[in-house]
C-alpha cells in the first residue's frame, strides 16, 4: 500500500459535497425555556416592580419640589419688583429707587436661584434613581469630579467672571444708572449680566467689562458727591468784600429750583486754597445729589463770574511773566555778532578757503 493511501485512511476528513449537520430544537425544548422565563419573571416580578414604584416615585417628587421652590422664587422676586414700584411717586424716588436697576437685579438673582434649584433637585433625583437599581456611584461621581475639574481648569476665566457677576448682583455693588470707575473703563451702567458688565462712556461709546477683570469698583452714584469750585483772586482784592459777595450767591443759588433739590448742604466758601506771589486761590465746596456735581459746578462758575463782574473783583488765571521795561533799542536784546561775520578780520581771513594762484606767464 502506498503512502498516499495509509495517510487517507488516517484522516477521514469531510469532503466539500458533505454539509454540516443543523440541530433544529424540539417543541419540548422550548417549552423548557419558556417554563424557566416564566418561572423567573414568577420569581422577580415584585423586585422589579418595588424597583419602579421606587424611581416613579423619585421622579414624581422631584419634579413636584422643583416646581413649588421654582414657583416660590417667583413670589419672591415678584414681591421684590412690587417694592420698587409702591416706592415710585415719592419725592426721593429718583434718588433711592431705579427701576430698572432693581428689576434687573431681581431677574438675575431669580436666574441664578432657579438655576442652582433645579441642578440640586434633578440631579440628586438622578443619584438616587440610578441607586435604587443598585448600580454602584462610586466610578461615576469619581468621573465626574474629575471631568468638572478638567472643565473649571480649562474654563477658569468663564468661571470667574460668573461667580463675580454673582457676588457682585447679591452685594449690590452697582446697577443700571449708576456711574461707576471699574478701572479698566468709566461710564454709566446701561447692563449687568452675569458674565458682562455694559458701560456707556462719556462720548457714548458701549464698554463690556467681564466682571472677572474688574478688580475695584468706585461708584459714583451711591451716597452723595461734591462739588468744588476754586476761584483765583489777585492778592490785592479785599478778602471779607469776597467772601461775602460768595455767600450772597450762595445762598441765592440755594434758594431756587432746581438746585434746591440738587444741594444737599449749604454752599460753604472754605477759605483760602493757596496763596501766591501775584494770586490767590479761594475754594468753595458743597454735597449734592450723586452724579449731580458737575452741573453745581459749572452754574456754580456762572453764578461766581457774574457776581465778581457786578462787584468788581477781577478774576485771573493764575501767575504772569512780567514785562520787561527799560529797553529803548530793539537790537540791545540781540546778542553781538561773532567776529567771524566781519570778512576783514583775522579770524575770518584765518578761516577762508584756499584759492589756488594761477602760475604766471612764461616770458616769450
Amino acid at each position: 500500500m502506498s503512502l498516499s493511501a495509509v495517510l487517507l485512511a488516517a484522516d477521514p476528513s469531510p469532503t466539500p459535497s458533505e454539509s454540516p449537520t443543523v440541530t433544529v430544537p424540539s417543541l419540548q425544548d422550548a417549552q423548557e425555556s419558556a417554563g424557566h422565563a416564566a418561572s423567573w419573571v414568577e420569581q422577580n416580578w415584585s423586585t422589579w416592580l418595588a424597583i419602579g414604584l421606587r424611581v416613579l416615585l423619585i421622579l414624581l417628587i422631584a419634579v413636584v419640589l422643583r416646581k413649588f421652590v421654582l414657583r416660590a422664587i417667583t413670589k419672591l422676586i415678584d414681591r421684590m419688583n412690587r417694592a420698587t414700584g409702591s416706592v415710585e411717586g415719592t419725592t426721593l424716588s429718583g434718588l433711592l429707587v431705579n427701576a430698572e436697576r432693581r428689576r434687573q437685579r431681581s431677574q438675575a438673582i431669580g436666574s441664578v436661584l432657579r438655576s442652582v434649584a433645579s441642578f440640586v433637585i434633578l440631579g440628586t433625583a438622578a443619584l438616587m434613581a440610578l441607586s435604587a437599581f443598585e448600580i454602584n456611584l462610586a466610578p461615576l461621581l469619581a468621573s465626574a469630579g474629575v471631568a468638572g475639574v478638567a472643565i473649571g481648569f480649562g474654563a477658569r476665566n468663564l468661571v470667574t467672571d460668573f461667580l463675580s457677576g454673582v457676588f457682585m448682583i447679591l452685594e449690590d455693588q452697582y446697577g443700571v444708572g449708576d456711574q461707576i470707575d471699574a478701572g479698566v473703563a468709566t461710564g454709566e451702567v446701561i447692563e449687568v449680566g452675569l458674565r458682562v458688565t455694559k458701560l456707556r462712556g462719556a462720548n457714548g461709546e458701549i464698554w463690556y467689562v467681564r466682571n472677572g477683570e474688574v478688580k475695584r469698583i468706585g461708584n459714583l452714584s451711591q451716597g452723595w458727591a461734591t462739588a468744588g469750585v476754586d476761584v483765583t483772586v489777585k492778592t490785592s482784592e479785599n478778602l471779607d468784600r469776597m467772601k461775602a459777595t460768595l455767600t450772597e450767591v450762595a445762598e441765592r443759588m440755594s434758594k431756587e429750583e432746581p438746585w434746591n433739590e440738587l444741594l444737599w448742604s449749604p454752599i460753604d466758601v472754605l477759605g483760602l486754597d493757596s496763596v501766591l506771589l501775584d494770586s490767590m486761590v479761594v475754594r468753595v465746596a458743597a454735597k449734592t445729589m450723586p452724579g449731580k456735581s458737575l452741573s453745581v459746578e459749572r452754574e456754580l462758575r456762572w453764578r461766581i463770574k457774574r457776581a465778581f463782574d457786578a462787584a468788581d473783583i477781577d478774576i485771573v488765571g493764575g501767575a504772569t511773566a512780567p514785562a520787561e521795561e527799560g529797553i529803548t533799542d530793539p537790537s540791545q536784546s540781540i546778542a553781538a555778532p561773532s567776529v567771524h561775520a566781519n570778512t576783514a578780520s583775522p579770524q575770518a581771513e584765518a578761516a577762508a578757503p584756499l584759492t589756488p594762484t594761477p602760475p604766471a606767464p612764461r616770458a616769450g
